[in-house]
This record gives C-alpha cells, structure tokens and sequence, in this order.
C-alpha cells in the first residue's frame, strides 16, 4: 500500500477529498475473507463524509477487502474499500477507514446531513455577528438553531429505537421537557414585547395565542393540582 505523503516538517499531509464530519451511525459491514468465508460485523460510522469514513469495530476486514456496507436506521446498503486498520496505519485504533466506491453522502442519512447543516448555521452566525446585527435577533436565532439540533437528533434516537424494539419514553420525554424550555423563553419574550410596545392591538395572531395560553393554562393547572391543591385551582370548565 503506498504512503502517505508529508509535509515539510515531515508530519503527514491530509488527503482527505473533503471535510470529515463526526456522527454516530450504526452501520452492518459484510466481506469475504482470503479463503472465501462470509464475515458480518457491527460498526460505528464515527467520522464519515460523502466519500468514506472511519467505522469502529472489534473485528474488521484486511487493507484493500470489498466490503458491503448497511445503514441499520435506513437500511440502504453501498460498496466500499478498506484503506486503513489499526495495524496499517499510525492513529487508526479501533476501527477501519473505508472509502465508498460510489461517493454518496446520503447514504449516512440525516445525521450527516444534520452535522453539515451545524456547521454552515455556525458560519452564518459568526457572519451576522460581523454584520453587526441586534443582539436579540442573534439569540433568537441560536435558540432555532439549538432546537433545529435537538429536534434531528430525537428523530435518530426514535428512529433506531424503533429498529431495535427499544422504548422510546425517555426521548419522548425529552423532547417535551425542552418544549417547555422554549415555551418559557417565548411567554417571556412576548411579555418583554408587549412592556416594549413592540406588540400591539395590531398584531396578528393575538386573539389565537391567547386562547391558545388559556387552554395551556387550564391543562397545567389541573396537572400541578395533585401537587398543591390549595394553590392550583382551575376556574374554567
């Protein structure tokens, strides 16, 4: 297998077609051996963009071996080349560096595709700092990008718990206690827009989020009655 090659300071130079991202994909890998025996192993696609990536596994295939590879949470299968194991290159240790044989980013599903977005949502934000943009729309913006990330990532975790025929009430749980967060967050916003005079009669919607608020305040006072009756008393019916 030939070298990489260096740089001059003699540390080894990056061939990398593209930027890697960091994931976390269960992935089925399947080769034959030197002698013809079928292997299945399972994987973790750690690293990983439209052209390969690094998988860890406990038993892997010899450098050079055709291997098939199986997304467990969409099932969809592609080719690939072993290039790297632990005993044919320095920093590779517990796992294997695959390239696709056809470069398919999609094949890694939404995870890639979620860690892609992050990273262009950073930059969009470090360039509307620099554009000097009111500071509350930059937190507002944040908050969407963070519930953009919680959001995809609950929709992998059901997704593979599904497969797995796992519960899935922890990540359902989860998803609603960071609905209440956001829902906090906008009732506070909103009461710093109407001590702004920022919303107004005007202001379409008002009449829906008020109904809306009413019956949200009904179903959490008779949820927090069984904690303190006394305090949480319901006046509508």
């Amino acid at each position: 297998m030939a070298r990489r090659g260096t740089s001059p300071d003699g540390s080894k130079s990056e061939r990398r077609k593209s930027t890697r991202f960091l994931v976390t994909i269960p992935i089925e890998a399947s080769w034959k051996g030197p002698d013809g025996t079928a292997f299945k192993a399972q994987a973790i696609a750690r690293q990983v963009n439209a052209n390969g990536g690094l998988l860890e596994m406990a038993n892997y295939p010899e450098v050079g071996s055709r291997i098939t590879l199986t997304n467990f949470l969409s099932a969809e299968s592609t080719e690939a080349r072993v290039l790297a194991t632990p005993y044919s290159r320095e920093g590779v240790s517990n796992g294997i560096i695959v390239e696709l044989i056809v470069p398919n980013e999609n094949f890694w599903g939404v995870n890639l595709q979620v860690k892609k977005t992050s990273v262009e949502l950073q930059k969009l934000e470090k360039a509307l700092r620099s554009e000097g943009i009111d500071m509350r729309l930059l937190s507002e913006y944040r908050d969407t990008v963070d519930y953009i990330r919680t959001a995809a990532l609950a929709v992998q975790q059901l997704r593979e718990s599904q497969l797995r025929g796992r519960e899935d009430t922890e990540i359902i749980s989860a998803l609603v206690a960071e609905r209440v967060r956001r829902a906090t967050n906008t009732c506070l916003e909103i009461r710093a827009d109407i001590d702004a005079g920022r919303l107004t009669n005007d202001t379409k919607g008002i009449e829906d989020l008020y109904r809306a608020m009413e019956q949200a305040c009904d179903g959490l006072k008779h949820l927090l009655k069984s904690l303190e009756p006394d305090r949480f008393v319901t006046t509508r019916t």
